[in-house]
């Protein structure tokens, strides 16, 4: 038996499931509170958040949290792996896109302005010292990796406080930690997050998981309209821009969820010339194309019935 919560944070769906149905009040918990401190450090929706804060004494050295200085340094190790392409300071190509604010609210007036990334090398940190640095005029953007995070983290909080095997799930960006149900933790994978028991939109497949995590990037999530054009949150820093489309979803599995992650966001900005990076990684893969072609790569199970 395991048991369940749904609901609606960050924009997304969210979920969290354990083996052991007692454990699901602190398992929900343990999620609500990761999530909160999360979004109190480097939420760039909120003028109180301490990224704010580090982005206001931009050029200075900022004494920071440990929890920040994590999500920091996770995003700058995902953006050395990829050469760049997962790129935390694309926080400036965001705003110009017109996404300052939730989704729903960005206004389709008003001009599209590509304005590239200044570079990851544009945030140093101090480990030792508890601080870090950003060069003026960045803005700075965990959305890449921070969820993912906050999934790793508060799956293995839930597994050390109950002992329970439980499952955490952030808009597709899913954790598994402790005994898993059975021969796995049964995950829809789609274009995008819903709930389980409604039908899927677009290709869709399920596949057990054990382990570590499961990470699924999409155009078809987080979209808006501006100027005519349809823009979503996956951007190429090198143009400011969302990427020539080759794939509207990339999913795959890895030791967490944010290596898996890392390998999906690059692979949405790579499109095409993605073949050198799954080459690199042993991560299952799986990509559709914008006309809904499935191909698989790294060992990733033959698609089944959603």
């Amino acid at each position: 038996m395991t048991a369940a919560a749904d609901w609606t944070a960050w924009t997304c769906r969210v979920r969290v499931a354990v083996v052991d149905p007692p454990a699901l009040e602190v398992a929900r918990a343990v999620l609500t509170d990761t999530m909160a401190a999360v979004d109190r450090a480097c939420s760039r929706f909120r003028g109180d958040s301490e990224l704010a804060t580090l982005e206001a004494a931009a050029g200075r050295w900022t004494p920071v949290s440990p929890l920040l200085l994590d999500l920091l340094s996770v995003a700058l190790t995902a953006a050395c792996a990829t050469d760049g392409d997962v790129d935390p300071t694309v926080g400036a190509s965001l705003v110009e896109l017109g996404y300052d604010r939730d989704v729903a609210d960005i206004p389709s007036a008003g001009c599209v302005v590509s304005v590239a990334a200044p570079g990851w090398r544009s945030i140093e940190l101090d480990a030792d010292a508890g601080r870090a640095r950003v060069a003026p005029g960045v803005r700075v953007d965990l959305g890449a990796t921070a969820k993912a995070w906050t999934a790793d983290a508060a799956s293995a909080e839930i597994t050390r406080r109950t002992g329970s095997g439980c499952l955490v799930s952030i808009g597709g960006d899913v954790a598994v930690a402790g005994p898993p149900p059975g021969p796995g933790w049964r995950i829809r994978v789609q274009d995008v997050a819903g709930h389980p028991d409604e039908p899927p939109s677009g290709p869709a497949t399920v596949v057990l998981l054990r382990s570590g995590g499961l990470a699924t990037s999409s155009t078809r999530a987080r979209r808006w309209q501006r100027d005519g054009l349809s823009l979503h949150h996956l951007i190429d820093p090198r143009t400011g821009l969302p990427p020539v489309p080759a794939w509207r979803t990339v999913s795959a599995a890895a030791d967490s969820c944010v290596a898996a992650n890392t390998v999906t966001t690059a692979a949405i900005v790579r499109g095409e010339r993605v073949w050198p990076l799954l080459r690199s990684t042993d991560a299952p893969v799986r990509l559709v194309t914008v006309d809904g072609e499935v191909l698989t790569v790294g060992g990733w199970p033959r698609d089944r019935s959603a």
